[in-house]
């Protein structure tokens, strides 16, 4: 159980989790995750019992991965079952997604393209983070435009979420699961360094099994609900739990 007295003010909330001030250190912050899963940009909103230690754990474990592969991250330490000690980060508003598979809303946007499509190198969208306005996807002259970010941040962002892909997609190899693709962000620290930040849990990919779809284990087993049962979240919990568990076992040491 958390003990909120470490904590400093609330600096923020969003719809799964909290971000505490450090009360002695202005670099660093504690996230707290939330018993909330969502989806239609906040449309459908569950409670999801465990879910909010579940993410902990697959954050932890999937940072703690990419620290090992010297990929700079916010991660600092798993403080309990539900709050992360990390950098303190400004966020980026920008959803980067990396894609190895052709699927989800990219085939809605390009009906010319064959679900399953394979891209090498991993494909790579930008996404503006507008619940308003459904994340509309943004290029590079837009980010400069808008103002989100240099030219060089553009760049470094490109190259560290094709490591970041290029790291988990080995490391859910190893225990045959497909990661299909992934949603990751930026912040930059107190510093101004840019660095990989908020979480990656289950919410942040697609996970086939064998490279089998219908097995998903992911979020959007959740988003294909035509109407959530408590029969269904059962089934999702049981997935969020699987997942948890599994990063536990994954590494990236390629003998």
């Amino acid at each position: 159980m958390t003990d909120n007295s470490i904590f400093g003010p609330l600096l923020t909330e969003g719809k799964t989790k909290q971000i505490y001030a450090h009360p002695h250190d202005k670099t660093l912050v504690y996230m707290l995750s939330k018993d909330q899963i969502t989806a239609g940009d906040g449309v459908r909103r569950s409670e999801l019992v465990g879910k909010s230690r579940w993410s902990t754990i697959t954050t932890s474990n999937v940072f703690r991965l990419l620290n090992e592969a010297n990929i700079p991250t916010h991660f600092v330490k798993q403080i309990d079952d539900v709050t992360l000690l990390v950098k303190n980060c400004t966020m980026l508003p920008i959803e980067h997604v990396q894609r190895r598979l052709a699927t989800g809303s990219y085939l809605k946007r390009h009906s010319e393209v064959s679900e399953g499509t394979r891209f090498d190198p991993v494909l790579i969208e930008t996404f503006l983070k507008d619940d308003a306005h459904h994340d509309p996807q943004i290029s590079q002259q837009d980010i400069l435009h808008l103002d989100l970010a240099t030219r060089p941040e553009i760049q470094v962002m490109v190259e560290l979420g094709q490591r970041v892909f290029d790291v988990l997609e080995y490391a859910w190899s190893t225990v045959d699961v497909t990661l299909v693709d992934l949603k990751i962000e930026f912040g930059r620290d107190t510093g101004g360094n840019l660095l990989v930040a908020d979480v990656i849990d289950n919410d942040s990919w697609r996970l086939w099994p064998a490279g089998d779809k219908n097995r998903m284990l992911d979020k959007q087993v959740y988003r294909n609900l035509k109407n959530v049962t408590p029969q269904d979240l059962q089934g999702i919990a049981d997935r969020y739990a699987l997942v948890a568990d599994l990063t536990g076992k994954l590494t990236t040491s390629r003998l």
